[in-house]
């Protein structure tokens, strides 16, 4: 396998931990392992007491537990963890897809996500989101006409990374049943499950719950905001899918942290308080933003996200990657250009998910103001 460089993780690489402000991040807001614990109520006693020898390799049996309560028909057999999201694509791209396998995979979305099976040898087809007035939308009818007989897999991304859409339960119905009949397996990606912005809206089903011809993919990372425990997981009532995963682990992690499952656990439990911080300070971001928008309205289109710390904003005046380029370069403002999507538009990522939005946005502010 040779796989294409990582266009997204190169840039953020060069950029992301020497900017001083940035604004394209795709996480909420961190907090330390103190503060953690702080939160769900416990000393540091225990964490110390932590063993530091080798985990099983599917997951703690208790962490796999509470990972299954964020699902209504999972049980903790059904779930296998790994460390952190990218691990867990790798792998269930390795054991299911094999040369010569159609893919169709929703787009823009994550890299990895068409790029392994891209680099496996297998057809990818890009199911489009597309911008239609103010909104992005999703054509799930659509789907008929890109299924070829070789079909295997469909993935999708929802919540979407990088336009903040939403899937409605009724469409991840309809897709579920057109591909049940077909046997075409779904990977659905829903690292942001749990951030949908608006709660008076009925609550987003993962499509394992939806769909048993399928994996869904979460992670700690995203919603949670506890990137740095790099503790991930798919859930799927496939067993064959799961173990064949689970043997291919041997080759990758074989196993995972015992430190950073312990905090997953401990994070779990008190998960809805983390979700309903996070949901708190994107809103907040998203207000102040809002009002920015609204004062350069004539340089940028933007959509408010429905789900998740980002959005994928439209640069109406220009080369998009000169625009971000100086603005890095004068200003220290990181942004994400939309080429590192491999996405033609005129667009760029930005993050509401940090308690320094606001510091950032001004900074962006003051370089407009003399932007030609």
């Amino acid at each position: 396998m040779k796989l294409n460089d990582f266009k997204l993780e190169v840039y953020f690489g060069k950029h992301e931990f020497s900017a001083p402000y940035l604004l394209a991040q795709s996480d909420c807001e961190a907090m330390t392992i103190k503060e953690l614990l702080q939160m769900a109520g416990e000393s540091s006693s225990e964490f110390l007491d932590t063993w530091l020898g080798y985990t099983e390799v599917s997951g703690h049996p208790i962490l796999r537990k509470e990972i299954s309560r964020l699902y209504s028909t999972v049980g903790e057999e059904d779930v296998l963890v790994h460390s952190g999201a990218e691990e867990a694509i790798f792998n269930f791209m390795n054991v299911f897809l094999q040369k010569g396998d159609h893919v169709i995979c929703q787009f823009p979305v994550y890299q990895s996500l068409y790029e392994v099976a891209n680099a496996i040898g297998c057809e990818v087809t890009r199911w489009e989101l597309r911008r239609s007035g103010e909104e992005w939308s999703f054509d799930v009818d659509e789907l008929k006409d890109l299924v070829r007989p070789e079909t295997k897999l469909v993935v999708i991304n929802n919540p979407n990374n990088p336009t903040g859409y939403l899937v409605s339960n009724r469409d991840l119905a309809k897709i579920a049943s057109f591909t049940e009949e077909r046997g075409i397996f779904v990977f659905s990606d829903e690292v942001y499950r749990g951030l949908e912005l608006d709660q008076s809206i009925e609550k987003q089903k993962s499509f394992a719950d939806i769909s048993d011809n399928s994996l869904a993919l979460g992670v700690m990372s995203k919603s949670y905001g506890l990137a740095g425990l790099r503790i991930g997981w798919v859930v799927s009532h496939n067993k064959s899918v799961l173990e064949s995963m689970t043997r291919f682990k041997h080759y990758t992690t074989i196993c995972n942290s015992a430190p950073s499952e312990y905090l997953a656990k401990k994070a779990l439990q008190v998960g809805d308080k983390l979700l309903k911080r996070n949901r708190e300070i994107v809103c907040q971001n998203w207000e102040y933003a809002e009002r920015f928008f609204g004062k350069y309205s004539s340089l940028f289109s933007v959509s408010r996200p429905k789900a998740g710390p980002i959005a994928f904003v439209g640069f109406l005046r220009g080369d998009v990657d000169r625009f971000c380029s100086e603005l890095l370069d004068n200003s220290g403002v990181l942004l994400l250009p939309g080429s590192m999507y491999d996405y033609e538009g005129s667009y760029f990522r930005m993050g509401f998910g940090r308690k320094s939005f606001a510091e950032g946005l001004d900074r962006l502010d003051e370089f407009l103001e003399s932007f030609d």
